[in-house]
């Protein structure tokens, strides 16, 4: 899932090194090919949760709830636009005044529903990363099963090494392993869009910004990507 990249990956070893120090880690130990040589193993953290179950139930629902979100951001566009235009052509039969204030109306109603839609789209990325981080705290344990039957010490990202035996790169086993144990994630939805938005209020801008004696418009809906909000895959 691009844009959801952790860092931190050396902790990553260092977790798994202490904790199977202290006796955490389960498994029968191996001997032969299979032994981590220096205690090392590698593993590709993006293509681990990319190409698992659950973080392919992960990205699906993301892309689902990030195209109902895009759908009623053109929804509410539209809507928008009509009242934008019935102004415009009331303008004419009202006083000066009557249509600065039913402008600033608008104009407000404008800023808030943009505020909405950008807290919407904040808060299903933040339930996305919540999903990823999950998955990778459901997965020590299983990762440590894998560094004791290895003998290792540490797990390095593969992205900061250079060269390596094949037979060091747990990335395949570790993905059956999780995929063995946690599948897909089980029943509840691992992305609910609904109670992230509830958890982060929306931060409203200045009504009066935009407003112009030239008319109302729907104020940066268009720079703001409201047509097109959604989240990055």
């Amino acid at each position: 899932m691009a844009g959801l990249a952790f860092a931190g990956l050396l902790a990553w070893g260092l977790l798994l090194g202490a904790a199977q120090a202290q006796g955490l880690s389960q498994g029968e130990p191996v001997d032969g090919p299979d032994a981590a040589p220096e205690g090392i193993l590698i593993l590709n953290q993006d293509r681990f949760f990319s190409d698992s179950q659950y973080g392919q139930r992960v990205q699906a629902e993301l892309e689902a709830a990030g195209l109902a979100l895009a759908t009623e951001n053109r929804e509410i566009e539209a809507r928008l636009t009509e009242e934008e235009l019935q102004l415009t052509e009331d303008r004419q039969s009202l006083e000066r005044d009557e249509f600065m204030v039913r402008a600033a109306e608008f104009d407000q109603q404008v800023e808030t529903i943009r505020a909405t839609q950008d807290a919407k789209t904040r808060a299903l990325n933040a339930a996305a990363e919540a999903a990823q981080r999950r998955f990778f705290n459901l997965a020590v344990p299983i990762l440590l099963e894998v560094v004791a039957e290895r003998r290792a010490a540490v797990i390095l990202d593969s992205r900061t090494v250079l060269l390596a035996a094949d037979t060091v790169d747990i990335t395949d086993t570790a993905i059956a392993r999780v995929d063995a144990e946690l599948g897909d994630g089980g029943e509840a939805a691992l992305i609910d869009l609904q109670s992230a938005v509830e958890e982060v209020p929306p931060q409203l801008v200045d009504p009066a910004d935009g407003l112009s004696e030239n008319g109302p418009g729907v104020s940066g809906l268009e720079e703001s990507g409201l047509e097109e909000s959604g989240t990055e895959p």
